[in-house]
């Protein structure tokens, strides 16, 4: 088993405990909960039992996309790192030079001083102002002298949140970036850090007992 195989199965455990902690203390929490709200889905034809199984996996899916997020984040990190050294692959922040907010933005992971990666999971955001937001953004790391990349590993489902990647694309391409999705992510990752993160999590995955 490779070095880099061992540091994401290591990085997977810490998540998944810490996802598992967080997740037991708040059902926990939920146990006190004042369930009053039931009353308004009892009246749109949901039944308590309903209720409270759909209150239970909204707060579990909550936590769920928000370290899905950042695990993935971490060891497609790890995989630059591994290929190109802490000095030269890290997360670093710049000044916003073409507005007021935020004040700064954040790289996740430069390499080289030359590549601006900005690692995603999955990004369903079908609201305008993240379009904005996004192409300052990218502006702002053209202006600084780098390249802005998108990696995002797995598209999203709906026609909205699509024509808003479809949008961000062609804003990277405007400017002479790079946008990588899907099949193209987990390749353009192999590619240039010569570490296959997607059979690493697969093979995680069927361990786990995920085999789909």
């Amino acid at each position: 088993m490779s070095k880099i195989e061992l540091k994401i199965r290591d990085l997977a455990k810490r998540y998944a405990a810490s996802l598992d902690e967080r997740t037991s203390e708040r059902m926990e929490e939920m146990e006190n909960d004042d369930n009053i709200h039931y009353l308004v889905y009892r009246v749109l034809g949901v039944l308590d039992k309903e209720g409270e199984l759909i209150d239970l996996y909204q707060n579990k899916g909550r936590f769920l996309y928000k370290y899905a997020g950042s695990f993935l984040e971490e060891a497609a990190t790890l995989c630059f790192v591994e290929k190109f050294g802490e000095d030269s692959a890290r997360k670093v922040k710049i000044p916003n030079t073409l507005g007021a907010r935020p004040k700064t933005f954040e790289i996740d992971c430069l390499v080289d001083e030359k590549r601006a990666y900005e690692i995603k999971w999955r990004d369903a955001t079908t609201d305008g102002d993240h379009i904005t937001k996004e192409h300052t953004r990218i502006k702002v790391v053209k202006a600084a002298g780098y390249l802005p990349i998108r990696l995002m590993f797995f598209y999203p489902n709906r026609e909205q949140a699509i024509r808003i990647q479809q949008t961000l694309e062609t804003l990277y391409k405007g400017i002479d970036g790079e946008y990588y999705y899907a099949d193209s992510a987990w390749r353009h990752l192999k590619i240039v850090t010569g570490i296959d993160l997607k059979s690493i999590l697969e093979k995680i995955a069927n361990e786990n007992g995920g085999t789909e």
